[in-house]
């Protein structure tokens, strides 16, 4: 593959494929890659327009008949939690989160298997190997890290590593205006702790301390249940024709 960067990105256009969130229709993808010194900027530039990051390439949908797919990001200084979502956050006051390099572990390895075998096991990542899931954190030209949630143990806070049960994993990108969340995964066996939440309230929470304003949620897709837990993150703003929009909870039943 030809890496060497050239004064603007390349794009490229996917065949079509089966869609994944909805029945009966054909996905296409256009996509660029993400490398060399102006990769991070590139990076900011294009998730502020709606793509999302996987590895080196940058890729956001071109779909033909559908427009489903919908950039989301949070307005980190003005959300507020519901009720729901601070008895989340009282359920997991035990567990621990640290911020690393984007550096895989065997660890992490084997809790991205459990979430994978009990939630996707037909999906594209099924079949990926320890290999896979290294190049899936490493590969990476841009601001990366591994956000580890670990049930919190004595002595936490006076070693270097918290040595408690890792419960979840995100693969973020640190971006100029907030936190991008590449990537998620945790224990779906503790299902009471809604995790996938929590996850997501702590990288607002990361987002306002960094004094920054979005933290990105990539794609909501309209009429998909697996991802109404999107709009649930309130105030936020999905990327439309005329640019970045609040959206209307309201407006949408």
């Amino acid at each position: 593959m030809n890496t060497q960067t050239t004064p603007s990105p390349q794009f490229y256009l996917t065949a079509p494929a089966t869609c994944p969130y909805l029945p009966g229709q054909m996905e296409r993808k256009v996509f660029t890659h993400l490398v060399g010194p102006r990769a991070a900027e590139m990076n900011d530039l294009l998730t502020q327009g709606g793509f999302r990051r996987s590895q080196n390439i940058a890729y956001r949908p071109a779909c033909e008949t559908c427009r489903a797919c919908v950039s989301v990001r949070i307005l980190a200084e003005d959300f507020q939690p519901t009720r729901t979502m601070r008895r989340i956050l009282s359920t997991n006051s035990d567990v621990i989160s640290t911020i690393y390099p984007a550096q895989p572990s065997t660890e992490q390895f084997s809790l991205f298997r459990h979430y994978l075998d009990d939630r996707h096991q037909q999906g594209g990542m099924s079949d990926m190997s320890a290999l896979d899931y290294a190049i899936m954190v490493e590969d990476t030209h841009v601001n990366t890290r591994l956000i580890e949630y670990r049930l919190r143990q004595p002595g936490d806070g006076i070693g270097e590593r918290p040595q408690g049960e890792l419960l979840a994993v995100a693969l973020t990108d640190l971006m100029s205006d907030g936190l991008s969340m590449v990537y998620s995964f945790f224990n779906t066996d503790l299902a009471k702790r809604s995790l996938g939440t929590f996850m997501i309230l702590d990288h607002v929470r990361r987002t306002r301390a960094l004094g920054l304003p979005h933290v990105y949620l990539g794609y909501w897709v309209h009429g998909s249940p697996k991802m109404n837990y999107k709009t649930r993150f309130q105030p936020q703003e999905h990327l439309t024709a005329r640019g970045w929009e609040r959206f209307n909870p309201a407006a949408d039943e």
